[in-house]
């Protein structure tokens, strides 16, 4: 049998054909008898750094000293004698300068007049290794920064005829659930089951949105580790990928159950602390209501007094003018005493507040137009709201400390302010066309102003917000939740 190959020249120099000395493959022909290099392409003579003279006195264990003499004759021994018998091993090439390459020899029988040769084709096996060391290295270098990350690397697999998987976990299985990697993996749905059932559900539902969406899951829930009688806060962060027949997350869980008690502690503190907070406003309102009556009371009482006595003095004088200048001036001296009285126990306890929030705002807001020259108007969508006196007072006084502000920063020409009934929700709008608020000077170490005033609204159960108002300036929005829904009255406007 004979096979027609690219093989050239006579039976006693044999070549290779054209188009296999100039390919890029290592190419040789042997003498099947003796082993010895008949001819080789250019290729293999550029990759051993022989030339074709030197080439010609080789045989396969000088090219590759390493090969095994009893491995290549029995791979000779077993390719048929017939043209076209194939088979292949793999060796380490030596080049003329010592350095040498790995590589994978494809012998082919082949007859050329009569003649039985060996052609070799050397598959370069350079890249391959350097490919799958680089692998290697990749997968070391991997598993030696997943080995120490502070959780657990996974994939789990969702697919869509409800079976679940997790194809890979790293070594911190065992240490955040409480099982080794091949447990769960043998059975996967042990970690539905590990999640406490009132966050069950929760999880699913985000498990859900991820894969419809396909967006980021990333999920805190509990679960309960039997091993260790324990309940553990856990993070799932994982990007979907879409399967033929389900969806793949890759992503980390971690620990976060330190975490997750700091922010319970922190917010606890917090609460504690607004707690705190709104006693000793309460005090110091009753204080000061308690102050503001003995001050009218006592000091109003006295000084009232002590007029109708210089008055009745005043009448019993002898008919002498500096007796008579003196008595007046005591008379005036008196007078201002009781007006400063009257001032003090209006600031420390607006006697308005006895008459519902609506008319103490009304009052203030008139007070503050006589006070600064400042028009400052004032509507309201209801004749009275129901709140607590603790709660009216919080709420005025943080009205107070907003006009406080717009009197010394504001540079405004014009206050107005808003108190809307909104069903259970009431808003306390105040508006200047001021120079605004800057971001920084929220943040001031000394603006205890806007502090407080944030406090008091916390301690009111509603929030406070400061934003630009329309057409400049700003504006104070206080929004606190109700005890009940009210009917509205009739608008109010009050202009001062």
């Amino acid at each position: 049998m004979s096979l027609n190959l690219p093989v050239s020249g006579t039976a006693q120099s044999p070549t290779l054909a054209p188009e296999l000395q100039s390919g890029i493959s290592d190419v040789y022909l042997f003498d099947a008898a003796t082993l010895l290099l008949v001819d080789a392409s250019a290729a293999a003579q550029a990759s051993l750094g022989y030339d074709a003279e030197a080439l010609r006195t080789m045989t396969p264990f000088d090219l590759a000293p390493e090969l095994e003499r009893g491995k290549l004759e029995d791979l000779l021994e077993g390719l048929s004698q017939d043209a076209g018998a194939h088979d292949s091993l793999r060796t380490q090439f030596q080049r003329a300068d010592g350095g040498s390459y790995p590589a994978k020899l494809h012998f082919l029988r082949v007859v050329r007049d009569g003649r039985r040769l060996l052609l070799a084709i050397d598959d370069d096996l350079a890249l391959v290794y350097a490919v799958a060391t680089a692998l290697e290295q990749y997968q070391a270098h991997f598993d030696a920064v997943v080995d120490h990350t502070p959780g657990l690397v996974y994939q789990f697999v969702q697919y869509d005829d409800g079976r679940v998987a997790f194809p890979y976990l790293s070594e911190g299985c065992g240490a955040l659930l409480g099982m080794s990697a091949a447990e769960l993996q043998e059975a996967p749905q042990r970690f539905l089951e590990l999640i406490l059932p009132e966050d069950r559900n929760d999880y699913l539902d985000e498990l859900a949105a991820s894969q419809s969406e396909l967006t980021t899951l990333n999920w805190e829930g509990r679960i309960w580790i039997d091993a260790w009688k324990d309940v553990k806060w856990i993070n799932l962060r994982a990007t979907p990928l879409p399967l033929e027949d389900g969806t793949q997350w890759d992503g980390f869980m971690t620990n976060i159950t330190a975490s997750r008690l700091e922010q319970e502690e922190i917010r606890a503190s917090r609460a504690r602390l607004a707690e705190l907070n709104e006693h000793i406003e309460q005090v110091k309102e009753q204080e000061r209501a308690r102050i503001a009556r003995e001050i009218h009371d006592d000091l109003g009482g006295n000084l009232t007094a002590i007029k109708m006595a210089l008055a009745m003095l005043a009448e019993r004088l002898p008919d002498d003018p500096a007796l008579r200048d003196k008595a007046r001036y005591l008379d005036d001296l008196v007078d201002r005493s009781i007006e400063a009285v009257q001032r003090i126990a209006l600031d420390l306890r607006p006697a308005m507040l006895d008459l519902g929030i609506v008319a103490a705002l009304g009052w203030q807001a008139q007070e503050f137009e006589k006070r600064m020259g400042i028009p400052c108007i004032f509507c309201s969508n209801t004749k009275e709201v129901a709140l607590d006196p603790d709660h009216a007072a919080a709420l005025f006084r943080i009205f107070q400390e907003a006009l406080t502000n717009i009197a010394k920063h504001a540079e405004a020409t014009r206050v107005t302010v808003d108190l809307d009934r909104q069903g259970r929700d009431l808003l306390l709008t105040i508006c200047d066309n001021g120079r605004g608020i800057a971001p920084s000077d929220r943040l001031k170490p000394q603006s205890f102003g806007l502090r407080g005033m944030s406090e008091r609204a916390r301690a009111l159960g509603g929030t406070l917000t400061l934003s630009p108002a329309p057409g400049g300036g700003t504006m104070v929005a206080v929004k606190i939740r109700l005890d009940a829904p009210q009917a509205a009255g009739q608008p109010s406007t009050t202009t001062a």
